[in-house]
């Protein structure tokens, strides 16, 4: 399968979930633009459902796209076991670092600390709650990224029997 085709598959897919689960989410209408066992980035588009009233990126919309590179990289990793596990975020800390006036592109690169907090969670009774972050940037024109934001998230995982 190509790897266009399967970018195109993800991002349907967590539309998809967001139609069903997550109305909010998916009003937004975020693409998955690279999804591997280490790194995730999602791309939430600069519109008029996800601006505010300065014609920056509206904080709620940075933090679904926080939420969403985050929870992917989880599931994609949780999908990965074939193991049911339980996905929640406990808690969410922001630093805007500049306003968005662009597409916004959500980056977590904690693939490898996810997979130990899943074997963790796997392997114990208890929750296991771990911080994860990502970074929010903007393209520049030379294709170089700018950061606009910076978040922590704690994702709290736990086996389902």
């Amino acid at each position: 399968m190509s790897p266009r085709f399967e970018l195109l598959k993800q991002t349907l897919g967590m539309r998809l979930f967001g139609w069903l689960k997550i109305p909010l989410l998916a009003s937004v209408r975020p693409s998955v633009v690279e999804l591997t066992e280490a790194r995730c980035v999602v791309r939430i588009p600069l519109r008029r459902w996800t601006r505010n009233h300065l014609g920056s990126m509206y904080f709620g919309a940075l933090a679904i796209g926080a939420d969403c590179a985050g929870g992917l990289l989880a599931m994609d990793q949780i999908k990965r076991t074939g193991n049911k596990v339980s996905l929640v975020f406990k808690a969410f800390q922001a630093q805007f670092l500049k306003r968005p006036e662009a597409d916004v592109y959500f980056i977590c690169e904690e693939g490898a600390a996810i997979r130990d907090q899943v074997g963790r969670a796997l392997a114990s009774e208890d929750r296991i709650t771990e911080p994860m972050h990502i970074q929010a940037a903007v393209k520049l024109p030379d294709g170089a990224f700018e950061p606009v934001a910076e978040f922590t998230l704690e994702l709290s995982l736990k086996r389902r029997s």
